[in-house]
């Protein structure tokens, strides 16, 4: 059996050197409101009905699984554009595939309500299943409560950190949550990746293994942080436009290099796998060291099926900060895919 490797779960700010104003996230589930950005609005035909949720201090995993046992369908059928966190009020689509069933939008509202302990705000049918890539982004209202400080000065000292993000963006980390306590989570998927341990549950499997994914893709970018290549386009760069999703090579960086200041596209991160697009020159061979590092050769990640993607590196929010009467509470949108949390921890510096 092969060692783990150790972790490094260390994430640099981009806001070293501006003070964070403590406090705590979660005290109450209202602390951390999230509500999905859908891509699209469902058309009213099909086989698929989509149902618009919100849950209070619940996985959406639990939910997707009392759906499929009210509705008399398998779990896969129940579509989702991601996970949410569990202790917060969020508000989320899944589609229901109820080909087989006369099943009226009302009815259904009104079946998940009596069953279920969530409030179910429409339903509407579809031609397909909602999906992963099937969101814009998701909307965050979240409320920093204890504060370490006077309420006024954590405004102050918030917003500094805000304009910093504004000006430069963040490194889009994947959340502690993925990573799971102490990484956790993260030997588990390389323990399974390693074929000495095995899950059953082939849906927990596979977020083991994300996981591991995850972690490699979190030491790419806290590199290119350390290394003072974060605000820079780099020749090689595979880069992504923030409005319509487009990919490019960055092959003339002086040129690009205004765009990428002005928030136009920033560079992607990877996700390891088999069929992952790579990049060239200066970015590529800091994603070949990362990977190097991992011990885990490509054939084990073809074997396992892990084709890879890539998604932003960096994200660029607008963040509004606002006084409440227990502390502060900040507004943003994030990216699908992003963590609100990798972001508060600009904001926080508990480990500071």
């Amino acid at each position: 059996m092969m060692n783990l490797l150790p972790l490094d779960l260390s994430l640099p700010y981009i806001t070293d050197g501006l003070e964070g104003i403590g406090g705590t996230i979660r005290t109450r589930p209202e602390d951390f409101m999230v509500e999905e950005v859908p891509l699209y609005e469902p058309s009213g035909h099909g086989s698929h009905l989509y149902v618009n949720i919100t849950k209070r201090s619940r996985t959406t995993r639990d939910v997707q699984v009392q759906l499929a046992e009210l509705f008399k369908v398998r779990p896969r059928n129940i579509g989702m554009a991601g996970l949410k966190d569990k202790y917060a009020v969020t508000t989320q689509t899944f589609s229901i595939l109820v080909e087989r069933y006369d099943v009226e939008p009302g009815e259904a509202l009104e079946r998940i309500e009596g069953r279920l302990d969530v409030k179910a705000n429409w339903a509407k049918f579809h031609g397909n299943k909602f999906r992963a890539g099937h969101l814009i982004g998701n909307k965050f209202k979240i409320e920093i409560t204890d504060l370490r400080i006077p309420t006024g000065e954590a405004v102050e000292r918030a917003k500094r950190i805000a304009d910093v993000i504004h000006k430069r963006g963040f490194p889009n980390y994947y959340g502690a949550q993925r990573m799971g306590k102490n990484g956790q989570n993260v030997h588990q998927g390389w323990e399974i990746i390693q074929g000495t341990r095995k899950i059953n549950d082939r849906w927990l499997s596979k977020l083991m293994v994300s996981a591991y994914q995850s972690y490699l893709c979190n030491r790419y970018l806290a590199e290119r942080v350390r290394r003072g290549l974060f605000d820079t386009a780099l020749l090689g760069d595979i880069a992504k436009k923030h409005d319509t999703g487009g990919i490019f090579w960055v092959n003339k960086p002086e040129i690009e290099q205004v765009r990428f200041d002005a928030h136009e596209f920033s560079f992607t991160a990877p996700i390891y796998g088999y069929k992952m697009s790579q990049p060239f020159g200066e970015p590529g061979r800091l994603e070949a060291e990362v990977f190097e590092e991992s011990g885990v050769p490509m054939e084990t990640f073809e074997g396992m099926k892990l084709t890879g993607t890539r998604r932003f590196g960096r994200l660029t929010p607008r963040i509004k900060v606002a006084e409440t009467q227990s502390g502060i509470r900040l507004s943003f949108m994030l990216n699908k895919g992003g963590y609100a949390t990798t972001l508060l921890r600009e904001f926080i510096k508990a480990e500071g």
